[in-house]
């Protein structure tokens, strides 16, 4: 016999990153996350700002809050809002479903009383109007003004998969204008010294492309080696 299952799950206490750790990611850009991550840490591609030529809605940073709600339920996402600290970006998990929204602008307008830093669904949300007069970092993969549910069960805190990729409560994000990336707090500073040789590498490059650069010396090099057949 099956028991009904308890209608939320919730972890309060988990390891968080320091504020050196959070201040270095805030400075980063998400493609430099990606690059010290070996190419990996994106959310996928449909997930984007829903203002993002406003410069204050397109970008946010924060400790991870996790929050698993299934499709077309936000029960989770309520309870996650209300269990966020400051500084906190919940990152809702609803499978992908855009067939009804999970949050509009009053949920929002209580995550930013709570001065949550943004919000990342990889689904629905609504009531864009309000959303941008709260002034909450939202990134959703979809805009849709059907309503859920809010029945559960849901978790908050526990692990959820978003975009293919694992995330778990107390990881670090960066969301900007490209995107959401996410790092593994186990992996934070590993993946914090590859940034800095990044965004060295980076300016340097730019520098040159600046001063007139047409062609990368690597390509240069390759053209110019017996890796090449030519057949003109």
């Amino acid at each position: 016999m099956i028991h009904e299952p308890p209608l939320l799950t919730a972890r309060r206490n988990f390891p968080r990153p320091t504020a050196d750790q959070l201040a270095a990611v805030a400075a980063a850009t998400t493609g430099w996350l990606v690059d010290a991550q070996n190419g990996r840490g994106s959310l996928g591609p449909r997930i984007k700002p829903l203002f993002p030529h406003d410069p204050k809605l397109a970008r946010c940073s924060g400790t991870v809050l996790t929050c698993w709600c299934g499709p077309d339920d936000n029960l989770a996402l309520a309870a996650a809002a209300a269990l966020a600290q400051p500084g906190d970006v919940i990152v809702a998990a609803v499978e992908g479903f855009e067939g009804s929204a999970v949050c509009g602008d009053l949920l929002a307008g209580m995550m930013r009383n709570k001065r949550v830093a943004g919000l990342v669904v990889d689904g629905a949300v609504r009531d864009l109007a309000g959303l941008r007069e709260v002034e909450l970092p939202v990134f959703a993969s979809a805009v849709n003004p059907a309503s859920c549910v809010r029945s559960g069960p849901g978790t908050v805190g526990l692990p959820v998969v978003v975009g293919g990729r694992a995330v778990a409560s107390g990881d670090l994000l960066l969301a900007d204008e490209d995107g959401v990336v996410t790092v593994p707090l186990a992996e934070a500073d590993a993946v914090l010294a590859r940034l800095a040789e990044i965004r060295a590498a980076e300016a340097e490059t730019l520098a040159k492309v600046r001063a007139g650069m047409q062609v990368p010396g690597w390509v240069e090099a390759l053209l110019a080696s017996d890796r090449v057949r030519w057949v003109d």
